[in-house]
């Protein structure tokens, strides 16, 4: 048939704006209706359910967000140092001593260093008026050049074809053509460009090869002068320290932790000893008591933009400073900044190896790094006074802090050769055994009387070479390498070490064609692992040709239980003992007590992992720096806190934005001078919105604006707006998983408020729809379950006959999903700790398959971790009222624990789902307060031994084809936690 047509001109849309904010302050989306907001609210902020809840398991929820300290006011005369530990749960600041550095503790003071009595109110800056916002016109033309420049990334081109199609609208409806934001894209660049204040220009300087050279002939690269751009990290430093936006994330003094058992904690970098231990250096001079550590955080690392030919490798270096918290630095909040570019010395091949070029190369990188740091070296050992993020002025003090490298950069910045290890002397041969810690003091000792050919045999030193560091005080090389957990655990041991000796042990045991078929098998395992929130799948295997970090961190989820059975016991425990280690390292929060346990997890994976070499897997053993690296992790916890606020996945993200988008952006043609400009115009456009957005001006939505300019209200978008930096649409999908901005709250699940139509509210005829005869018995002995919760006498309501439960015949409301908001900080979550995720229950996801989702419900809240969880599987979401009171539950499947303790070899705990005599499941409605948070089960694919699983098992319907499944602790962190007890 035809389609349809109309002769008529169809009615046009009138524009629709995001004009509607939403009213909770930690939050940052914006909506075009009230009943986008109002979704919104009811699924992002509802209030904790009235509804009276189980008591709450310690382990489980944070407190309740009225038993939190009150939001950090920076001008009433509290001072930030006061509590640095805001962000932490009410219960554990409650139970814990703080001790603070006696001399080095952040005294705030005037302008000119005097030190203010206690409660003094900083000094508010002059700032410009409210209706100022030059370089711009107005708030239009300051949105539409962030817009067109920075979020869409137009090219100069678009953005004339776009001015022009601007003009030409004016045009038609009879306005002046002129008050377009801007006349064309030189006019929007020069406008960006005359952006004044905390914006830090870029230099250069260059350096060359002062050596002799040869009578003939001498290599292009003795010749060639290269060239080191770089702006000033003294600037960059101010600007951190004076963001607002970190106001209340910040410490300005080395702080001890002790929980109420007396164990030291370990979290954010200043409560680490290192800083203690500098600032304990510092205080010598009494000058320097009252002022504020700031130790200087690097981190550098090459990477290629592009694998085509030419000028496709870059070298940036990173700034930051150890007083945010590891949050804000992983958050990428403006506190990782861009400090450089490293020249890369090339040659022909025939001078690759040679000894002189080699040399070059390194003394060109300590060389550069030294000059692009020196400014900062007179306030390494005088204060000088700084505006902090609270607005007061402080005595700081640097010092050179953490630097984060992959292992040959930390070769190449300790001065070591390529094998040994560069914070110990264990020979390279055996890294693992004895060695004491190397230090600079010991190797100037060792180069005034061992010739350089001794020290490169027998302590690996480049002894013709000086790290940079040596022209700082107190600062030492081998002392600052920052732990790497990307390159070191994730990518490095695990994928790089582990599941590749997986694949050579399998072909060394077995045929190719048979290793290869157990190869898929394991593929096939791994594409079996039923959906989980946020689960990145291998449909297709692991043939990847380049894998990311991402890529290696999903596969450490389902990998263990995935090679069970095509693997020597011995292997298994290998990989659980390694994945322990990587998991607890990860923790947000470290003790006495989980760092023992790191130590226990080191000595496990070293017994263990000797199998690969009885099996000829490693001949030669296990010397391997990367690997060796894990034994460092105890003492590097201890130093510098906890190691995910110095991980070089940090570093690394900031290329993208950084490098990589700005190579895009470029002609390719000598691009690094336009990298840098767009770089600068980047961080001008920051600059304007932190001011903006500071002084009030960014309120409301730009409709909003306009509408208040035009009717003389300008004042009622001054109220201080600390929002996000990005305006949220309400059209943008924020997926199954993720952050929860704002404080912490109660732990708590809320069901999908959208009612489906295809489901009858009628309870006789929802049973049908959902397959489920039992339906309206199990809602009735759940309603008597309800009446008798707090008689602990009465019956189970499955041991009474039906007729003495509850008659049923309200209407039912049935729901594909709910959300669990739970507090994770450990994993990607909000700033005060808290996370989302969705737990579904589908009989079409993605109009491919049912899903049904499984989930943790608190069984005995007096139980810590798992022991006091059990599981569930969720076949549907419900809501009904009965007598006044609404009820949100659930349909679901219990599963039991098969023993009473973890799998012995794996460490994971085993369930089987519950079946009535007749085989069919054990259904039961439950309380949706009950459920916690999502689990995720894999099968026993060990069960199968060597047999491979059938074709027709795929991750949709893998928890209906096998009997006994694990409880995925390495699903994420707080799932792992929860094992932990």
């Amino acid at each position: 048939m035809p389609p349809q047509i109309y002769h008529h001109k169809p009615a046009r849309p009138h524009h629709s704006s995001l004009t509607i904010p939403c009213e909770n302050s930690q939050c940052n989306r914006w909506f075009r209706s009230v009943s986008g907001l109002k979704k919104h609210v009811r699924s992002c902020h509802v209030s904790t359910p009235s509804h009276p809840l189980p008591p709450e398991h310690p382990a489980l929820s944070p407190p309740a967000e009225n038993e939190l300290e009150s939001n950090f006011e920076p001008f009433d005369g509290q001072d930030e140092q006061e509590n640095p530990l805001s962000n932490e749960p009410l219960e554990d600041q409650a139970q814990c001593e703080i001790e603070y550095h006696p001399f080095l503790d952040g005294r705030p003071c005037d302008e000119n260093g005097n030190f203010l009595p206690p409660g003094a109110k900083p000094v508010l800056p002059e700032t410009p008026s409210t209706n100022d916002w030059s370089p711009y016109r107005d708030r239009v033309e300051f949105e539409t050049a962030e817009l067109l420049y920075k979020k869409v990334q137009m090219s100069g081109g678009d953005i004339n074809a776009l001015v022009d199609l601007w003009r030409a609208s004016f045009i038609k409806n009879g306005l002046a053509d002129e008050d377009v934001p801007f006349a064309n894209k030189d006019d929007l660049y020069r406008v960006i460009d005359s952006t004044s204040g905390s914006d830090v220009p870029w230099e250069s300087f260059s350096l060359s090869y002062n050596g002799e050279l040869p009578e003939e002939d001498p290599p292009e690269w003795m010749k060639q002068e290269f060239d080191v751009w770089f702006r000033s990290p003294r600037a960059i430093i101010q600007n951190m320290l004076s963001n607002r936006d970190f106001c209340g994330e910040t410490n300005f003094m080395p702080y001890r932790k002790f929980s109420k058992k007396g164990e030291r904690e370990y979290k954010d970098f200043m409560s680490g000893e290192w800083a203690w231990k500098q600032a304990d250096k510092i205080s010598v001079d009494p000058t320097t008591h009252g002022s504020s550590f700031v130790p200087v955080i690097l981190g550098s690392d090459k990477t290629t933009v592009s694998v085509a030919t030419g000028q496709n490798e870059y070298y940036p270096v990173y700034i930051s400073i150890g007083n945010v918290h590891n949050n804000v630095r992983r958050a990428h909040r403006n506190a990782v900044a861009l400090l450089g570019f490293l020249a890369i010395p090339k040659t022909e091949k025939k001078y690759a190896n040679d000894v002189k070029f080699r040399k070059f190369r390194r003394q060109l990188f300590h060389t550069s790094l030294a000059r692009i740091l020196q400014d900062l070296k007179p306030g390494m050992l005088v204060p000088e006074v700084l505006r902090c993020t609270d607005m007061h002025f402080r005595r700081v003090i640097y010092g050179i802090g953490p630097y984060i490298a992959d292992y040959p950069e930390q070769a190449l910045l300790a001065c070591i050769v390529q094998g040994w290890c560069p914070r110990c002397i264990a020979w390279p041969n055996n890294l693992d055994g004895e060695g004491g810690r190397r230090s600079e003091d010991h190797t100037e000792v060792l180069a005034n009387f061992l010739s350089p050919v001794v020290l490169w045999d027998q302590y690996g030193i480049v002894s013709d070479i000086v790290p940079f560091t040596h022209d700082f005080p107190r600062a030492d090389i081998h002392e600052i390498l920052a732990p790497d957990l990307l390159h070191q655990v994730i990518k490095g041991t695990f994928k790089d070490h582990l599941v590749t000796w997986v694949e050579d042990y399998l072909h060394l045991t077995y045929s190719k064609k048979r290793a290869d078929e157990i190869s898929d098998d394991i593929d096939r395992r791994i594409a079996a692992v039923p959906s989980f929130p946020g689960l990145r799948r291998f449909p297709q295997g692991r043939g990847f040709k380049q894998w990311t970090g991402d890529d290696s961190k999903a596969l450490m989820k389902v990998y263990l239980p995935a090679i069970e059975g095509h693997v020597p016991p011995d292997i298994i425990r290998t990989f659980q003992a390694f994945l322990d280690f990587c998991y607890l390292v990860r923790h947000d929060t470290h003790s006495d007590s989980t760092i023992q346990k790191v130590q226990d997890a080191v000595k496990d994976f070293h017994h263990s992992r000797t199998i690969f070499e009885t099996l000829g897997v490693r001949p030669t053993g296990f010397s391997l720096p990367r690997q060796h690296s894990l034994q460092h992790y105890p003492w590097l916890i201890r130093m510098f806190g906890s190691p995910n606020g110095l991980c070089s996945s940090i570093t690394e993200s900031r290329h993208i934005t950084a490098v990589k988008e700005p190579w895009r952006r470029s002609s390719r043609f000598e691009a690094l001078g336009q990298m840098l400009l767009i770089n600068q115009r980047l961080d001008k456009l920051a600059v304007s919105r932190v001011d903006f957005t500071a002084r009030g001006m960014l309120s409301g939505s730009i409709l909003d604006y306009v509408k208040n300019y035009h009717n003389d209200a300008m004042e009622a978008t001054r109220a201080l707006d600390t929002r996000a930096e990005h305006h949220n649409t309400e059209d943008n999908n924020n997926g199954d998983s993720g952050p929860v901005p704002g404080p912490l709250t109660p732990g708590y699940v809320k069901p999908s408020v959208r009612r489906l139509r295809q489901y009858s509210t009628n309870c006789h005829k929802l049973s049908v729809q959902l397959n489920q005869p039992r339906l309206v018995e199990l809602l009735r002995r759940f309603l008597y379950s309800q009446a008798h919760m707090n008689n602990h006498d009465a019956p189970s309501a499955f041991n009474i006959p039906l007729h003495q439960c509850p008659m049923f015949n309200s209407r039912v409301v049935a729901t594909h999903s709910a959300v669990a908001y739970f507090y994770a900080p450990s994993d990607c979550s909000g700033i005060g700790g808290m996370r989302r995720e969705t737990i579904r229950a589908t009989p079409l996801w993605r109009k491919h398959a049912a899903r049904y989702d499984c989930a943790f419900v608190e069984r005995d809240p007096s139980i810590p971790g798992i022991r006091g969880l059990d599981v569930v599987r969720i076949f549907a979401f419900l809501s009904f009222s009965h007598d006044n009171t609404t009820y949100p539950c659930a349909l679901i499947q219990w599963f039991s624990h098969i023993l009473d303790e973890p799998d012995e070899l794996t460490g994971l705990w085993k369930v089987q789902p519950d079946t009535n005599d007749d085989g069919s499941p054990s259904l039961e409605i439950i309380h949706l307060d009950c459920i916690f948070r999502s689990a995720h089960l894999m099968p026993v694919f060990g069960d199968y031994g060597h047999r491979f699983i059938p074709s027709d098992i795929d991750f949709t319907n893998s928890l209906d084809k096998f009997p006994t499944f694990y409880i995925n602790k390495y699903i994420d962190h707080h799932a792992f936690g929860l094992s932990q007890g």
